[in-house]
């Protein structure tokens, strides 16, 4: 990979930003105010692995265990940092805060770009919704546990809260977060900032202070080579458990497209973005895997699995929860530390769940700017600091209905939020797709270049891989499969798919252009180039 020499110098950055996206068909309007580490803040903070490992280490624990997320969580990675890769160097190309959607404009040519954007946009921005309920709903249901450990456990009489309280915290998340966006962006990068920092010394002190104070330790071997098989009736193949599993890595490490869609903010886009993107993986992949081993260390044993994921203990079935809080019991005679350990991760989640809507509001911003959206003038308006304020306000309400299912059963929740991951992955695959195939002789690389040959390598790594877990996530999960027990991501994302593709066919053929420049109204001349 290279930095081109011949970009425009730091200095001058400001001008050649505003510069290159006029060249890009569209004016500045929202403040460039964010640097490259605020970038990579906001990326940073939505991957956070404290949120993607403890909401998914139930299911990273009873789908192959300890050496499921231990090794799979780089399986995961090396495929995750192909396509980050591979996003950075059409980001460096195309830095606006259309991203995906625009990428794929620009790479399929005249012909494809209305369909090719079309496609990858809704993709995009039904995923972060999804994503940004998930992240929410995870918090709230985490707020009931320490609720419950706080108030006696649940084998202490402790309040254990209704699903319609849980939707009310759900609620009252989002609502603070509408409310913190709506602020200039100066305050985003300083939340980005500070959610960063509270992220790294979270994971520190969790993957040290549980471990040592654990008055059980596993053995290395328990860690890195013990493989669960015996929670799931009827799935006997442990190749098929071990890729089940790799959920909990593949959920955490997405959101990173943030970086794309900050570009407009942010300062020296061409760089800057790049580095979000590639940094905020690289630096999840390590410390993930740290707090993922201080975790598992203080899980005893085999038995103690079987413990963890039952519904009997004090948790409740939350398996991190039970962890943190037994390591403490078990020292001090009471779980009081465990609690605030879970108070740590809280707040981290709750800072991803902000970013979450930070970047969703710039897509929705972005893709209403072309017109692709309902009262697309409407989502488009920026305030007078330059905030894409009705954007802010739709993503978090559109995430509060998300929920909504929950309180019917949260197998129909499940349905919903299982959009997240894959609906994402396939929007990421898409402009790495047509920059392989339609765009490969003709894709001229911004400062940020795989070269030539690499960069097609790494883009049809990265293309397999979302193919391969697209069908591997919507895989039964239980034999034999029920109501109960069916995996509905097929179901979730085929219905997406098929109202994306026959709203193109009945109306939005006949009406949308693909990306709009706004400096006159006319398509963009340079969608072509």
């Amino acid at each position: 990979m290279t930095w081109n020499k011949n970009s425009a110098a730091a200095g001058v950055a400001s001008d050649a930003d505003h510069a290159r996206l006029r060249e890009l068909g569209y004016k500045q309007e929202l403040r460039r105010h964010l640097s490259a580490l605020s970038n990579f803040s906001i990326s940073f903070t939505i991957l956070s692995v404290l949120t993607g490992v403890t909401t998914l280490y139930n299911t990273g624990l009873a789908f192959g265990g300890p050496a499921t997320m231990t090794l799979g969580w780089f399986v995961a990675g090396a495929f995750t940092m192909a396509i980050g890769l591979s996003m950075a160097e059409i980001c460096s190309a195309f830095p606006t805060s259309g991203g995906l959607y625009y990428w794929s404009a620009r790479l399929s040519g005249e012909r494809w770009a209305p369909f090719a954007s079309w496609i990858t946009g809704w993709f995009n921005i039904v995923g972060q919704w999804a994503g940004t309920a998930s992240v929410n709903f995870s918090l709230a249901q985490l707020i009931q546990v320490i609720v419950l450990l706080s108030s006696g456990g649940n084998n202490g009489g402790g309040y254990f809260a209704s699903k319609y309280v849980v939707f009310a915290f759900h609620a009252g998340i989002l609502l603070s977060h509408a409310i913190i966006n709506s602020l200039p962006v100066a305050w985003l990068s300083f939340f980005g900032q500070f959610a960063t920092a509270w992220n790294m010394l979270g994971v520190f002190v969790l993957m040290i202070a549980v471990p040592v104070v654990a008055t059980e330790r596993a053995s290395a071997r328990f860690v890195f080579t013990h493989f669960n098989t015996e929670n799931h009736a009827g799935i006997h193949s442990k190749l098929y458990i071990f890729v089940l599993g790799l959920l909990m890595s593949q959920y955490t490490l997405t959101g990173y497209d943030a970086s794309a869609h900050m570009t407009e903010e942010t300062k020296d886009a061409g760089r800057s973005g790049p580095i979000g993107i590639i940094s905020a993986i690289g630096i999840s992949l390590i410390v993930g895997w740290g707090y993922i081993l201080g975790i598992t260390f203080a899980v005893a044993g085999k038995q103690d699995v079987a413990y963890l994921l039952s519904t009997d203990n004090d948790a409740g079935g939350y398996a991190i929860a039970e962890v943190f809080y037994l390591a403490f019991k078990g020292r001090y005679g009471n779980g009081a530390g465990g609690i605030i350990c879970l108070g740590i991760v809280a707040v981290a989640v709750y800072f991803c769940g902000l970013s979450s809507v930070t970047s969703n509001s710039r897509m929705i911003y972005a893709f209403s700017r072309d017109g692709a959206m309902p009262l697309s003038s409407v989502w488009h308006k920026v305030n007078e600091q330059q905030v894409p304020i009705n954007a802010v306000w739709l993503s978090a309400f559109i995430s509060v209905c998300m929920a909504l299912p929950s309180l019917g059963s949260l197998v129909a929740f499940q349905a919903m939020a299982s959009v997240a991951t894959t609906a994402v992955c396939i929007a990421y695959a898409l402009p790495i797709l047509l920059r392989v195939t339609l765009a490969r002789g003709r894709f001229v690389p911004g400062p940020f270049s795989l070269g030539r040959r690499r960069g097609v390598l790494v883009g049809w790594a990265a293309v397999a891989w979302v193919a391969a877990v697209t069908v591997l996530f919507s895989l039964p999960v239980s034999y034999p499969v029920t109501r109960d027990t069916l995996n509905y991501t097929p179901v979730a994302v085929g219905g997406l798919l098929a109202l994306v593709l026959s709203s193109w066919l009945v109306s939005a053929r006949r009406w949308f252009r693909g990306p709009v420049t706004n400096l006159g109204g006319q398509p963009s001349p340079l969608l072509l180039g």
